[in-house]
């Protein structure tokens, strides 16, 4: 009876241990999914000299039957080219060195955390009281901020890359159906408590990017700035 007693504690002592070790397996592939995802997609890109053009007509992007594959065997393969289509032309971001696009939630209010929070789960946030494109003013854009670390994957993974773009590459905005094109002059980590740049003063179309730094704290602020290319 004893000894069956003691099995019967190993038994359950045993069933624990593997329930709380397959949960934290569980949390830790959805902590980690989207930002290896991400970085993944970028290595291949990189080695495979994959690259990506921005279009507003969605028949270009059409994937084939025989295209709708992994990552991996995509790559492999050779489409080497993939011509990104906007999300929603009446604003949305996209960046094609780092293949990110996706619909801005307009008008956030970056100071109300529960707003902010919810916006991010939908797309890239616009910060309340910034400009628009086209109005010639400061636009300020931010994703995949998070208070907490497990919290990564449950937030949008479009600005984990942002610190891969370096001077004069593309950033293309789409509002009420036209296209915007910004080049980037230069990016900076910054203290969290470094606020002013959302209300910075321009004299020209001026486009800021935010996200956090390292990806998925809140100890620093990753900030890439561009200006408008007027043709």
């Amino acid at each position: 009876m004893a000894q069956k007693s003691e099995y019967n504690k190993t038994l359950i002592l045993r069933t624990i241990g593997n329930v709380l070790i397959l949960s934290s397996l569980a949390m830790m592939i959805k902590t980690f999914y989207l930002p290896v995802k991400q970085e993944l997609q970028y290595a291949l890109n990189t080695t495979f000299n994959k690259s990506y053009s921005v279009s507003s007509t969605p028949t270009e992007s059409e994937e084939k039957p025989e295209d709708r594959r992994g990552l991996l065997a995509k790559v492999l393969t050779g489409n080497e080219h993939e011509v990104l289509v906007p999300q929603d032309t009446d604003f949305s971001i996209v960046i094609p060195k780092i293949g990110a696009n996706s619909n801005i939630i307009s008008n956030v209010n970056s100071a109300d955390e529960g707003e902010y929070l919810n916006a991010l789960l939908k797309g890239v946030a616009h910060t309340l009281g910034t400009a628009f494109p086209g109005e010639g003013g400061h636009i300020f854009l931010f994703a995949h901020s998070t208070d907490y670390f497990w919290n990564i994957g449950s937030n949008n993974a479009i600005f984990y890359l942002l610190s891969k773009l370096e001077k004069n590459d593309e950033v293309n905005l789409f509002y009420k159906g036209q296209r915007y094109r910004y080049k980037v002059v230069s990016k900076q980590i910054v203290d969290p408590s470094q606020v002013e740049y959302i209300t910075r003063k321009t004299n020209k179309e001026f486009l800021t990017l935010q996200t956090c730094w390292p990806p998925g704290t809140t100890l620093k602020r990753q900030l890439v700035f561009a200006t408008r290319i007027v043709n």
